[in-house]
Formats: C-alpha cells, sequence, structure tokens
C-alpha cells in the first residue's frame, strides 16, 4: 500500500473517530455522568460523617480540598467530558486505521468496509472488553487511593496480554486456515484465545480492594454498564463511518458507459 493512501486512510481514521467520538460523548453524558454524580454524592456523605469525628483538622483538610477544586462539577461533565472523549476518539481513529491499513487483504479476501468492521470488533474486544471483564471501571471518588498504582499496572498488563493474544490467535487462523478451511481455521482461534484468556484470568492477580467498603453496588453497577455502553458505541461507530470512508477511498466507482455504446451497431444501409 502506497504511503499515500496510508496517509489518506489515516485522515479519515481521525475523522471517523472525531465523529464516533461525538456520539461517544451524547451517551456519556446521558447515561455516564449519572452514576458519577451519584458516587461523588456518597463520597460527599461519607465524608461528612467523618467530619465530626476529625475536629478542626478534618474541617480544615475539608476547606483545603475546596480550594483545591479549580474546576467546577458543570464544567468537568460537559467540556471536560467532550474534549476528553473527542482527544480519545481521534487518537483511537488514528491508530485503528493503521491497524487497518496492515490487516487489509492479510486476514482473508474481505472488502474495505468489512474490513473497517472487524478491525474495530478486534480493537473493542482486545483493547477494551477483556480488560474490562478482568478489571472493570471503577467510579472516581471512590476507588482506594492506595491501590491506584497497582491497578493502573494491572490494566495496562491486562491490556498489552489481551492485545498480544489477539495477534497470536491471527497468525494461527491464518496458518489452519489452508488445512481446515476458514470457517473451522477461525473457531479453532477464537477457542484458543478464549482459553488462553481463561488462563490469564486465573492466574493474573485479583484487584478485590478496587473499591472503597461500603459503596452501593447499583451505583457500581451502573458506572460500569455506562463504561462498556461509551466504549461499544464509540468503536461501533468507529466502524461504520470509517468502514464507509475506506471503501470509498479504496474502491472507487466505475463510471457507466453510455447508453449508445451497449446497443448494437445498426446495419449500414
Amino acid at each position: 500500500m502506497h504511503s499515500s493512501t496510508v496517509r489518506n486512510l489515516l485522515v479519515r481514521g481521525m475523522l471517523a473517530g472525531l465523529v464516533a467520538g461525538l456520539l461517544a460523548f451524547a451517551v456519556a453524558y446521558a447515561i455516564g455522568e449519572p452514576p458519577v454524580d451519584d458516587s461523588i454524592a456518597v463520597e460527599e456523605a461519607q465524608s461528612a460523617r467523618e467530619a465530626p469525628h476529625a475536629g478542626h483538622g478534618g474541617a480544615a483538610s475539608e476547606a483545603a480540598a475546596e480550594e483545591e477544586e479549580a474546576v467546577s462539577r458543570s464544567v468537568q461533565s460537559t467540556a471536560g467530558l467532550g474534549t476528553g472523549v473527542l482527544v480519545y476518539g481521534v487518537a483511537l481513529g488514528g491508530i485503528a486505521s493503521l491497524a487497518f491499513s496492515f490487516a487489509l487483504g492479510r486476514i482473508g479476501r474481505f472488502s474495505p468496509r468489512a474490513t473497517a468492521a472487524l478491525t474495530a470488533a478486534a480493537a473493542f474486544t482486545t483493547v477494551y472488553l477483556v480488560p474490562f471483564l478482568k478489571y472493570p471501571a471503577t467510579p472516581p471518588a471512590v476507588g482506594n487511593p492506595d491501590t491506584i498504582g497497582k491497578r493502573t499496572t494491572l490494566f495496562f498488563l491486562m491490556i498489552l496480554l489481551s492485545v498480544l493474544l489477539g495477534i497470536g490467535a491471527v497468525i494461527v487462523g491464518r496458518r489452519l486456515a489452508p488445512r481446515l478451511g476458514n470457517w473451522n481455521a477461525t473457531l479453532v482461534a477464537g477457542a484458543g484465545f478464549i482459553a488462553a484468556v481463561a488462563i490469564a484470568f486465573v492466574f493474573l492477580p485479583a484487584n478485590d480492594d478496587a473499591v472503597k467498603a461500603g459503596f452501593p453496588a447499583a451505583v457500581l453497577w451502573e458506572f460500569r454498564v455506562a463504561s462498556l455502553a461509551i466504549q461499544a458505541v464509540l468503536w461501533a461507530v468507529f466502524g461504520i463511518v470509517f468502514g464507509t470512508l475506506a471503501q470509498r477511498l479504496l474502491v472507487p466507482r466505475t463510471v457507466d458507459a453510455p447508453a449508445e455504446a451497449e446497443r448494437p451497431t445498426p446495419a449500414a444501409a
């Protein structure tokens, strides 16, 4: 693939990531912010109950925390959230478009649109879904601050392991395809990926202390479902938009010949 084509795909991938980020922001604002507000309310209620036992030191700490809050909650939930989601979408769109450029024609005889859909599905599964199942998202102001370094390390380790296992599954599937056929090779490679992920889930350490004791389970569940929905919308929209743009770029429409050219030449008088 020529460098100019890769560059055009990169631009289209970032554009598709921007569109996906806009819709993901709408989902995040609609169903993601209410659980965040609830979790902050729970944290504030716990702090208020602990404040009388802390004496003047607790009041001073609370006043200092209020002074340190340079950005209001309304700005965080609108402009801050939108900026973060859009930058995230554009960055992932660019990376996914480069992965698409490498995968096109190497994973089977799929059209650009189908390859884009497969790339988006694989990225969502390996980069988010598998790590999420092992180390699910935690609402802000709820996680145990003593374990934030451990939680971050384990999450990124799970992402790296999931991506490597996904690449390995694709390689195994391609090598088995000549003997087993595409469908059977895909089933075998997928089963191997699931088995390897299950083994990783068993041997990697748990993260049971990620949430403070006594936090409402319903709020935690709503937050995690919202996080999963945001990622699903982001990657689904990216796959559709980028697939359409890549199809138009790589498979240009053929111009129909004039109708007169298709008619038989009349016999000479």
